[in-house]
Formats: C-alpha cells, structure tokens, sequence
C-alpha cells in the first residue's frame, strides 16, 4: 500500500495534477526605504509590492508556481542599498529586483545588477538611472524630464518666463535640477535664481529672501519630504507672493500633512493616481486606478498613492515577462524589452531596447492643493 501511494504522489508530480506550489519557488527580491526620512517613498512600496504578490500566489501563483517575495529595508541610504543588493544577488539567488526608492540609492546599485545580469526596476524617478540605456536596469517612476516638461508647459500657457529653482542637493534633486536647465530654451523660460539646500537643512529663509528680492515670476522646488514641506512654510511665513510648484518626488497625502496649511495652491505634476475619481469616463487607466486605490485602502487602511503604484507596476510587469518567459534573469530582461501597452498605475508601459523608462509626459498629470486635497489643473 505504501509504495502504491509514494507511486500515485510521484505520478500527481508528473503529470502536474498537485495542490499548488509543488515547484520550487520563484524568487523576487525588493529594496525600499520602509524606514528613515524617505520611508514616505519605500513604506508604501513595500506595503504594495506584497499585496500584489499575496495577490499573484492566492491565484495560484505563476504558472503554478509561488512567488517568494523577500524585501530589505535600505532606510534610503545608498551604502546599505549596496550591502543589500549584494545579499539578494548573491544569497538569497533572486531572479530579479524590485527598487530602490530613491534615484541615489538606485544609481549606486547600477554596476552590481549589471555585472550580476539580474533585472532590476527601479521604483525611482532620474532620467540618469536609464539613460543611457543599461541591459538589466528599467524603472517604473516616470521620469523627471517628464515631469519638467509637464510644468514649463503651464508656464508657458500663463506667460511665466522667469523662474528660480531651489533643488536638494541629492540625486534626485541633481538630476532635476540637470533637467530644469536643460530644457528651459525649449520653453522660452529664464531662469534666474539656481540655488540648492541640502537633504536635512530645516530652514530655507535665505533662498527664499534671494528669490524674493529676484525677478522671478514663479518658485519650483525640486526634492523629496521633509525639505519640499519646510520650503513651504517658510515661503508662507515670509509673504512670499509667487507661485510655488514641486516636484512628482511629494505626491503623495504626506507633504500635505507636514506642510499644513502652507501646502494650499501649490502646483505639482503627478501620476493619475491621486486624482482617479476625477479623471475622465473614458481614461483607460481609471477602473485599473480606482482599483488599486481601493485595494489599498481595504488593505492598510490608507490611500493608494503615487509611490505605492511604482511598486504595483514592477511586480505586475514582473509577472507577465516571467509568465511568459520563465523565471531565467536574461530571458526575464529579454522580455521587459518586449512590453507594449501595458497600462499600469503610473502610465501606459512600452519599453524598447532605447527605452527602458517606457513612458510619455502623458503619464502624468498636474494638480493642485486646494482643501488639503488634490484638485486636476485645467
């Protein structure tokens, strides 16, 4: 009777015929800042990439197989994001890598990922991190180019040509600033206030008293909380009169709470995320967007937001090319190369052997802060 049993399992092997997850499991490893000043970005994420991989494997999983999902917790610096890439190429053989949060954690990690062949998409938002194009390395997070050319195009609507950009002294901020100054003749925009702040200065009176005293029609700061939110309240506590606008790097309900009151009527470029209920009937992202607003919601008991999408849209494109491909790090990068169409959170996806950013200034949209909540700017 026994070896009639050990014959029928091993038969049930074969054949397939098995509960799920008899196969081994398919390895995806993850980096965000879940903790420390960037855990805005990286908790999120985090929050977000498990509860589409609880999702995938309660659908049995690719193809019949379990995902195993194993993150670390960079705190959003870019030693440990280095230290732990390390650990999940050559440790725990992950088939790719989901993150970093941020575009200097991102950058640091390039070369490993390279020299290893292990895909990597990052959930991080500078051009640099590809362009130029590397063979294993997409991103998620829509380009900071594209979220430049999103707001000179509003300056130039309303006849705004002179402005002064206050940039963190970080790679995110770096790369803005890069884009800020690089595009400027395209758009008939001046600009004449170049000033930065560093990643933990708590007050930024003095650059905003020179921009103050400049001809500076419009104020556009570029970095990621806490910094955003305190060139708020310190514009608000000087009179400052200008417009501010931020950058795609505080999209999310958080700035609003650190800067309070002095988030009101501030311009930034977003993914549709934020304002889905107030898109049109006939987007076609806005079901998929409600949907994962809501599934958050029920989750975590909080909005589904910008930064949680980035992480959606890596695993999900993650599970096609290995549903597709197997689970064999080059034939996954071989197949991300292929993506066309894919409307995800943060944008519809086609990536090419040029392109492995895959999306338009399209897959943005602006807002506006009014009521301590998020308004479509016409």
């Amino acid at each position: 009777m026994k070896r009639i049993a050990l014959f029928s399992v091993t038969l049930l092997l074969l054949t397939g015929v098995i509960p799920a997850f008899a196969a081994q499991p398919i390895k995806i490893g993850a980096l965000f800042a879940i903790t420390g000043p960037a855990s805005f970005l990286g908790e999120p994420e985090r929050n977000t990439a498990q509860m589409v991989v609880d999702e995938i494997n309660k659908k049995g999983g690719i193809k019949g197989r379990k995902v195993e999902f194993i993150a670390y917790d960079t705190q959003g610096d870019a030693t440990k994001a280095k230290q732990l890439v390390n650990k999940l190429i050559k440790n725990d053989k992950v088939s790719a890598i989901v993150g970093p949060s941020t575009t200097g954690e991102t950058m640091a990690i390039l070369d490993d990922v390279e020299k290893a062949g292990i895909p990597l998409i990052s959930c991080a938002a500078g051009s640099k991190i590809t362009d130029p194009v590397k063979k294993f390395v997409f991103k998620t997070a829509q380009n900071d180019s594209l979220a430049v050319a999103k707001i000179y195009e509003y300056l130039k609507k309303k006849n705004m040509t002179r402005v002064a950009i206050l940039t963190v002294s970080d790679g995110f901020g770096s790369s803005g600033r890069e884009q800020l100054k690089a595009q400027v003749a395209n758009y008939g925009i001046q600009i004449v206030v170049d000033d930065t702040y560093a990643p933990k200065d708590t007050d930024m009176t003095s650059q905003l008293t020179k921009i103050r005293g400049s001809q500076a029609q419009a104020v556009i700061c570029w970095g990621t909380n806490p910094g955003p939110a305190v060139i708020a309240k310190n514009a608000k506590q000087l009179g400052l009169k200008l417009p501010l606008f931020m950058s795609h790097g505080v999209s999310s309900k958080k700035f609003i709470e650190l800067a309070g009151d002095a988030a009101e009527g501030i311009i930034l470029p977003s993914g549709k995320v934020l304002v889905a209920d107030l898109l049109s009937k006939n987007d076609k992202q806005k079901q998929s967007l409600i949907s994962f607003v809501k599934d958050y919601q029920s989750h975590f008991k909080a909005e589904g937001d910008h930064f949680g999408g980035h992480a959606w849209d890596a695993v999900m494109l993650l599970k096609h090319a290995i549903g597709r491909r197997g689970e064999a790090p080059a034939a996954i990068a071989a197949e991300l190369e292929k993506t066309r169409n894919f409307a995800g959170i943060g944008g519809t996806f086609t990536f090419s052997p040029q392109d492995h950013a895959g999306l338009t200034k399209d897959a943005f949209v602006l807002v506006e802060i009014k009521n301590k909540d998020w308004v479509l700017v016409k």
